[in-house]
């Protein structure tokens, strides 16, 4: 006997937020809510994507896990005010993509950034003595300036990170690589522009593509509600606001919040490879 009524999950498509930049902790999040799309057999899952990019590791396995997902899930990106780099990476894992026309996508390519204090140093009277197996081993060291064999082994790196890219936007939107190279050397541009490109498939906000998500598996638009999968919070911070300390009356000053993440963020990838918008 065939039932005939469907779980709740299969009447409602799947919403997943990736905002900001993409490190450690999107990855570990965005894959365990990719965990439960499968598990819960949503139909249809809209990603919704306003992120300027981030490490490259981390990109690449939220965009596997998503192609994986394509085999039994339809999934539609929703490109917010930003999807850049990494963003543009990531949302290759949707069958398809929509774009606000005024969207800020595109910047693919990848840049690596180190710092150089050595003058700062010197002024103060600080200097490092360096034992090391190898003439690399202490390369992109922010207390000297880098040198011509080394800018070559980065570039190569870069390069290679580059092509992976490329071909992945080719695959992505059965595009040939030459054409994708022709646009993909860091400059960004509008989701209007983005769609004559063929980087996105329409112009639409976020509702728009849920609708487009419901229709491609059959369900009402105007009744398919979307469940979003959210980060459970620790149970103490459910209970007890971040209000009642210091900390949490900082993080409330509008801005603040965002520039020490940002902060973390830069100090913990510097000296790596990022797919990430710089503007």
């Amino acid at each position: 006997m065939i039932w005939p009524f469907k779980p709740r999950f299969q009447k409602q498509i799947a919403r997943i937020e990736i905002n900001g930049a993409i490190a450690g902790a999107t990855r570990k999040r965005v894959l365990e809510a990719l965990k439960t799309v499968e598990e819960r057999r949503f139909p249809a899952l809209l990603l919704r994507i306003d992120s300027p990019g981030g490490t490259v590791g981390d990109s690449q396995e939220i965009y596997e896990a998503l192609k994986k997902l394509q085999r039994k899930t339809k999934i539609v990106a929703s490109f917010g005010n930003i999807s850049a780099s990494g963003g543009v990476y990531i949302g290759m894992g949707a069958e398809y993509i929509v774009a606000n026309p005024g969207t800020i996508t595109g910047s693919i390519g990848v840049i690596l950034r180190g710092n150089n204090l050595e003058r700062l140093l010197e002024k103060v009277g600080v200097s490092f003595k360096v034992v090391k197996s190898g003439p690399y081993k202490d390369i992109l060291a922010f207390d000297r300036e880098i040198t011509e064999s080394e800018k070559t082994i980065l570039q190569e790196l870069i390069d290679v990170s580059y092509q992976q890219f490329v071909q992945t936007v080719a695959d992505g939107r059965k595009l040939a690589a030459e054409t994708v190279r022709s646009f993909a050397d860091g400059r960004v541009f509008t989701g209007q522009q983005a769609l004559a490109l063929g980087l996105v498939d329409r112009l639409g906000t976020e509702e728009d593509a849920r609708c487009w998500a419901a229709e491609l598996v059959g369900l009402d638009p105007e009744k398919t509600r979307c469940f979003t999968l959210e980060e459970r919070k620790p149970l103490l911070n459910r209970l007890f606001s971040r209000d009642a300390s210091n900390v949490g009356q900082l993080a409330a000053i509008p801005g603040l919040s965002v520039g020490m993440e940002w902060l973390e963020f830069e100090l913990a990838t510097s000296g790596l490879p990022l797919w990430l918008y710089r503007p």
